[in-house]
């Protein structure tokens, strides 16, 4: 396996990544500004299907704000961004059960139970009540939380959440995976027991750690910010 480098240089500007075929990922001089802040970029980067991208470097270089703009949680100030053949923001919604995000902070309601949780994630994409159901019981069993299911959100630890969360994530069988920190709070056990389920595989997946050996494992695609 051949991995591709995109580094942030001292202009501001990124060496372009090429692939062959059609890119699952395309970025054009994405910026992202907070105000008279410069969060991210430019950058430029392109990530073709079935490959795995890792986002390395400092706090505060932009990792979690690229894997938002990303998920079309955070408009761009200035560039392209595009995901899947979808224009960013502008078809959003095109990506809906397409892409599945894990943040810094778990995308739970903490009133509900874990199994509700997932419940929920599957009717907003309008998944199937049978398989959805099978495939939920099967997430629950592989994380080692189908004891938990019934248990609410809020009465769970960190990492037992986090697991949730990943279930929630991949739930739609998404064909892009974004993963900003995906190991916090497991322990060893837990680290093996979600990999299956974050493993890039034929998807395309782009991975945030400030563990870089963990997020470069397997990538194609190193993109270094600065």
């Amino acid at each position: 396996m051949t991995t591709r480098t995109a580094v942030e240089g001292p202009s501001g500007e990124t060496a372009t990544v090429g692939s062959g075929g059609s890119p699952a990922i395309e970025l054009r001089g994405l910026r992202r500004d907070f105000g008279d802040r410069v969060g991210l970029g430019p950058v430029n980067a392109t990530v073709g299907h079935g490959e795995s991208l890792a986002v390395v470097g400092p706090n505060g270089s932009g990792k979690s704000t690229l894997l938002r703009v990303l998920a079309g949680l955070l408009r761009p100030t200035e560039g392209d961004v595009l995901v899947l053949g979808c224009s960013l923001p502008r078809e959003t919604q095109r990506l809906r059960g397409r892409v599945g995000y894990l943040g810094h902070e778990p995308l739970l309601y903490r009133d509900l139970t874990a199994r509700e949780n997932l419940d929920l994630t599957a009717a907003l994409h309008d998944l199937n009540p049978e398989p959805a159901d099978e495939r939920i019981k099967i997430l629950l069993e592989t994380v080692g939380m189908e004891r938990r299911a019934d248990d609410r959100v809020a009465e769970l630890s960190a990492g037992m959440r986090q697991r949730i969360d990943i279930c929630r994530a991949v739930l739609p069988t998404p064909e892009l995976l974004l993963l900003d920190e995906p190991d916090a709070h497991l322990d060893a056990d837990a680290r093996r027991a979600v990999e299956p389920l974050i493993a890039a595989g034929e998807r395309t997946r782009a991975v945030v750690s400030h563990d870089r050996e963990f997020a470069t494992a397997g990538a194609e695609v190193v993109l270094e910010l600065r």
